[in-house]
């Protein structure tokens, strides 16, 4: 999992569940580059451009296709929840639930996530400033669970871009919980593409680097083997066969910060 003060964590995984087999493939593939890491995927993206964009395979499929890349695979799995209805059934596969950055003032999913036990990662949504970030985080602690990762993503800038204040990273990690630095959500120009989302992947290391200077304990990456071909974020996604050089990097950027900020 990801600690305040220990290595560099990694959430990484396609957007979206594409199939059993390419979900095995990437969590097969993301490990024996990076070693320990969150494997994530979404079985659900309920909140797309258009209503014609590819969705996952729903709760049912994607939570047993989930379960198996867990059971397979050997790695800790993360995947988003929209509604409280989901909860349970997410609570019961997977090791971290994640709620989506639109979704982070929903009071009764915040609550219902922090009940089940689980670690829950709160994505700060695009319209939050890092300081109000603080009432989402204590929404899940009022229910007794401290496992809580707080994962910037970017704040709304005009019309579709997105910018990151890297200031924001120090606030929330006072907070006194784990903070992670979303690089390819913060890359993503939402509906610049029309029907879709575009992106700036060549912006993703740069970003990277700056957050992992700033201090945070760890890095969440859309990863897929052809961004061009995936079935949702590709525009913002990092290529696999960068990750390995792309990780090197930020750890050891990470090996030198770590001794200056505060566990």
């Amino acid at each position: 999992m990801i600690e305040r003060g220990g290595p560099l964590g990694l959430i990484a995984g396609p957007c979206v569940i594409e199939s059993e087999e390419h979900a095995l493939f990437l969590a097969r593939e993301i490990r024996s580059i990076a070693g320990d890491y969150i494997f994530k995927a979404s079985f659900d993206k309920a909140n797309r451009s258009s209503v014609d964009s590819y969705r996952g395979p729903g709760l049912k499929e994607g939570l047993r296709i989930l379960g198996d890349v867990r059971k397979q695979v050997g790695v800790p799995v993360l995947t988003d929840i929209h509604e409280v209805s989901q909860v349970d059934a997410a609570a019961d596969v997977v090791d971290i639930l994640q709620i989506p950055a639109f979704l982070c003032r929903q009071t009764d999913l915040l609550i219902a996530a922090g009940r089940t036990g689980k670690t829950v990662n709160i994505k700060k949504g695009q319209f939050v400033s890092p300081t109000d970030f603080r009432h989402a985080a204590e929404k899940v602690a009022s229910t007794g669970n401290q496992k809580i990762i707080l994962t910037e993503r970017g704040s709304s800038f005009g019309y579709n871009n997105l910018v990151v204040d890297m200031r924001g990273l120090a606030i929330m990690r006072d907070f006194g919980y784990p903070v992670v630095f979303d690089a390819t959500h913060s890359v993503q120009l939402p509906g610049a593409a029309g029907a879709a989302s575009g992106g700036q992947p060549q912006f993703i290391e740069t970003l990277a680097r700056a957050a992992v200077g700033a201090g945070v304990d760890g890095v969440f990456v859309e990863v897929h083997e052809e961004p061009a071909r995936a079935k949702s974020d590709g525009a913002n996604a990092l290529r696999l066969d960068r990750l390995a050089e792309f990780l090197r990097r930020l750890r050891a950027i990470h090996a030198v910060v770590s001794d200056f900020v505060a566990g």
